[in-house]
């Protein structure tokens, strides 16, 4: 399957990538619907969700005697969150536990926060709030970090506030993480606006940064797409099809008109394909991080 047959079969091919869906949650307790909407290609690295990890680890390995127990609880509280079945523990008739029961949880344990969606994660920190787990002061100097486009509150009851995607503009172009949701905003605005050519490299940033995220090694943080892409199909969940339709994406980009570089030719994108080229993008960064979440299944 070539870019021009997926371009050329947008519909059939949007309802393939349907089958992959990220799982919304009906009944959220922290976050509101129209939140939910505004959050949707938010994505976090997976250097912050190591942080916290590493974090909470510390504090189930406080007292020894407690660390299985603690660990089962947080990685049920995920669970509950994500929907997924909840692992109940049972110890031997001396009340220890078997090695391969201190195995699963110890690999189970460190998928606690990146096994989870954008929205899933908040529900769940706002469940460790309670539980001062963690401080919101400290996770929102995080958030900043990672130039997310939400914070946490604590009113009556635990929250967030979400940005509107214009205050993020000044500072997200240097930042070390780039924020999807803002870059999927640009695609959408250059759609409006007809600027077919920002569409396409507004797509191929989005790429990008979805490979860098994916992959996770500072080593490649200022490096293009094309330098490190075979680390990314190695890394990726996604089909091989869709992997060498974001390579010729990201390889167009530099050949087409006004995209991303200074031309004295007009550019050759029409509607009907940077309709294409905005919708393929948006399902692909879906059926990504779905796929991903999948793959960490136990």
């Amino acid at each position: 399957m070539d870019k021009k047959c997926i371009r050329n079969n947008i519909g059939l091919f949007l309802l393939y990538c349907c089958r992959v869906s990220v799982k919304n949650m009906k009944y959220p307790r922290y976050i509101t619907k129209e939140q939910i909407e505004l959050l949707e290609y938010e994505v976090l690295s997976q250097d912050f969700y190591i942080r916290l990890t590493r974090e909470l680890l510390e504090y189930c390995e406080e007292i020894e005697e407690l660390i299985i127990a603690r660990k089962n609880r947080f990685i049920n509280l995920s669970r509950t969150v994500k929907g997924d079945k909840i692992y109940v523990l049972q110890s031997d008739d001396d009340g220890f536990y078997h090695i391969a029961e201190h195995n699963w949880h110890n690999g189970n344990f460190l998928l606690v926060f990146r096994d989870l969606n954008t929205v899933q994660f908040i529900e769940f920190m706002c469940e460790l709030f309670k539980t001062d787990h963690f401080q919101i002061h400290y996770i929102n100097e995080l958030l900043e970090m990672e130039n997310a486009s939400f914070r946490f509150t604590e009113n009556n009851n635990y929250g967030i506030n979400v940005f509107p995607i214009d205050d993020l503009e000044d500072k997200i172009d240097e930042a070390p993480h780039p924020n999807i949701r803002f870059l999927v905003k640009r695609m959408e605005k250059a759609f409006t606006d007809t600027d077919y050519s920002l569409v396409l490299l507004s797509s191929a940033s989005i790429f990008e940064t979805m490979a860098k995220d994916i992959i996770g090694l500072d080593t490649i943080q200022d490096e293009t797409l094309g330098s490190f892409f075979k680390r990314f199909e190695k890394d990726s969940s996604l089909p091989k099809e869709l992997l060498a339709y974001i390579l010729e994406t990201y390889n167009e980009r530099s050949v087409e008109p006004l995209a991303g570089h200074g031309s004295t030719k007009m550019p050759t994108i029409n509607k009907e394909q940077a309709t294409s080229i905005k919708e393929l993008t948006k399902a692909f960064v879906r059926i990504e991080y779905t796929l991903r979440m999948e793959k960490n299944q136990p």
